[in-house]
């Protein structure tokens, strides 16, 4: 009793913060870093909305030329590894792994403001490319640090769902389970080591996010944690995890380890709250396993978890666009390659 006692009173003031940073609106999503044996690394992702996000897989070779707006003067490339995209609305990239084990994930990040007067004028790059921008053209964290660092570009794009903005932070791993955050503050872009934290989601900024971890830290995972949808209570829970699972070298083994953990920090499908018209039930889960190459999709509607290896696949210059129309694998689980078609590629909404 008095050990409940001295919790609910810690609890008592901790509420404070958390009545600033657990807004009552939801966009939710998770992020969690799941470290095996034998460099077996896996980023896992929940994609949370209130509406379904029409997801599909795409494969690009290197050596496309590519654009990151449609407006003047704005970001050019030619794409140095091969990657594969999940791209919402055949029109923007969400998140993607390329050929070398460099994962980059973006998540609802409520406030971010990405231009201020002294970035606005910089050559534009739309949201809908940003995140192929980072996997074409480069291999490690230290390279997209680098990139990040030089902010020699303007951020923007098309709204999506009606008018919203999408306002992210993203997570980056690379094949080493090195692991860098970054967000955006009016303009401003801030890079965070992730150390050993595993897990990420939304609201908080990530300084905010990491006291709320270290507080639960002290209480312990054992017997106590907290349980509801908002986006402190599921990086608690999954930084929590993600320390606590045992270390596998299996690929498959590691998969689903990673996306069961991922799956206890995901919102219930169609799951609702009172007053809370905006809270978000997942949509779909993936998983990149950065030593093997394989990229898994879970799609929340259908029966199979299926993944993309990147091994199997042709990715030098000249190669084909490659799809995998997420809508058609109703049934499909395990690789996926096959399912795999010759495709123009997605068509940016800029």
């Amino acid at each position: 009793m008095k050990l409940l006692a001295k919790l609910g009173a810690g609890l008592l003031a901790f509420s404070g913060l958390l009545s600033v940073v657990n807004p009552s609106e939801a966009e939710a999503c998770t992020r969690v870093v799941y470290h095996g044996s034998d460099n077996l690394y896996i980023v896992g992702r929940s994609l949370d909305w209130k509406t379904p996000i029409p997801t599909n897989i795409y494969v690009y070779p290197r050596g496309i030329r590519k654009v990151g707006s449609d407006k003047p003067g704005a970001v050019e490339w030619t794409s140095k590894y091969g990657a594969v995209y999940a791209v919402g609305y055949d029109g923007g990239v969400t998140e993607g792994m390329n050929e070398r084990g460099l994962v980059v994930n973006g998540l609802f990040c409520k406030g971010t403001v990405y231009d201020n007067d002294s970035t606005v004028n910089r050559p534009p790059m739309s949201m809908a490319m940003f995140t192929a921008w980072i996997l074409d053209t480069c291999e490690n964290v230290d390279e997209v640090k680098a990139l990040l660092e030089e902010h020699n570009f303007s951020l923007g794009g098309a709204t999506f769902d009606n008018g919203t903005v999408s306002a992210l932070h993203w997570g980056v791993t690379d094949r080493t389970g090195a692991t860098i955050i970054f967000e955006f503050d009016n303009g401003d872009i801030h890079i965070y080591d992730a150390g050993d934290y595993r897990a990420m989601t939304n609201d908080p900024r990530w300084p905010d996010m990491t006291a709320i971890v270290n507080y639960w830290e002290k209480i312990g995972g054992t017997h106590m944690l907290p349980g509801t949808v908002s986006s402190p209570d599921r990086c608690v829970r999954a930084n929590f995890f993600a320390h606590h699972v045992d270390e596998t070298a299996d690929a498959d083994l590691g998969a689903s380890i990673c996306r069961s953990i991922v799956m206890n920090a995901s919102v219930p499908y169609t799951y609702l709250i009172q007053g809370e018209p905006n809270v978000s039930s997942t949509q779909w889960r993936s998983m990149s396993n950065v030593r093997d190459l394989r990229y898994y999709f879970d799609l929340c509607t259908e029966n199979g978890c299926y993944y993309v290896d990147l091994n199997e696949l042709i990715l030098h210059k000249g190669a084909p666009i490659l799809k995998l129309d997420t809508s058609e694998l109703k049934n499909v689980a395990g690789n996926a390659n096959a399912h795999l078609r010759k495709n123009p590629g997605f068509t940016p909404m800029y």
